[in-house]
């Protein structure tokens, strides 16, 4: 039963990993971007390494266990490292100026190819 769990949770991870794709590939500018990758890539990380993780259960030996800790303290780093690493790269855009995507800017004129 912990199989077809550990791969439907696989399968949910991959379809937060496509809409992670989507959404950097489709939203207007660097801040939006950030921000659906960061939300669906620590989600859709932490659902397929769950995922592994029910898959592989085989017992209650050691090598079990030591690779059940081995992916918690994955998935740990990926919840504390994947939203501050995002977080520092939106605070340097920031710094450096770079200007958040309001309809009507000037990128959109250049987007469309008329001069801004």
């Amino acid at each position: 039963m912990t199989v077809y769990i550990g791969l439907f949770l696989m399968a949910t991870g991959l379809v937060f990993f496509l809409g992670t794709v989507l959404g950097v590939h489709r939203f207007p500018d660097c801040y939006t971007r950030m921000h659906g990758a960061a939300k669906g890539d620590t989600l859709s990380s932490i659902l397929f390494i769950l995922g592994i993780l029910l898959v592989s259960i085989d017992g209650f030996g050691i090598e079990t266990m030591v690779r059940t800790a081995k992916l918690w303290f994955i998935i740990f780093f990926l919840f504390i490292a994947s939203p501050a690493a995002s977080h520092a790269l939106v605070a340097a855009g920031f710094r450096r100026g770079v200007v958040p995507w309001k309809p009507g800017n000037a990128s959109e004129k250049v987007e469309a190819g008329e001069p801004s």
